[in-house]
């Protein structure tokens, strides 16, 4: 039940995307990966990913890059997880046992379940634009290099 790279690139750029929008301009590919200090190659797939769902829009061009889409800040956090990582790690057991379910339960398995479905519960009513919430500028910094 952790969360991959992916997820955190997703939503670290889009999040990073939504903050450059209030400047009115589009943010490039690579001013993004240097801001996010992520690599630039599995930058490009993820938003790439994120254009092709509809969570953002891209332009070509020299004037081109990613912009908002008119929903972007209206995604649940959970359609950000089922792009990058899939559901598969809400069903899996924790400790990786092969037969661990609520008829054989590992050790860990009843305290993993409120766990997991508090964080299902959390990801999918949480939304991206929740998370600009202004009040914290100390999450908005910890994105990017911006402050």
């Amino acid at each position: 039940m952790f969360l991959s790279k992916s997820f955190g690139y997703a939503l670290r750029g889009v999040l990073y995307v939504a903050l450059i929008h209030k400047e009115g301009r589009k943010v490039q590919l690579d001013e993004m990966a240097d801001k996010l200090k992520v690599p630039r190659h599995f930058l490009a797939k993820i938003m790439k990913n994120m254009v092709k769902e509809g969570v953002l829009n891209s332009t070509k061009g020299p004037y081109g890059g990613f912009s908002l889409h008119e929903s972007t800040l209206k995604t649940k956090l959970i359609s950000l997880v089922k792009l990058t990582d899939g559901m598969a790690q809400f069903n899996t057991c924790v400790l990786s046992l092969r037969k661990c379910n609520n008829e054989n339960p590992c050790p860990l398995h009843l305290n993993m379940l409120k766990i997991r479905d508090g964080m299902l519960a959390e990801f999918s009513s949480k939304t991206l634009g929740d998370l600009l919430d202004e009040k914290n500028p100390d999450f908005i910094k910890s994105i990017s290099t911006i402050a």
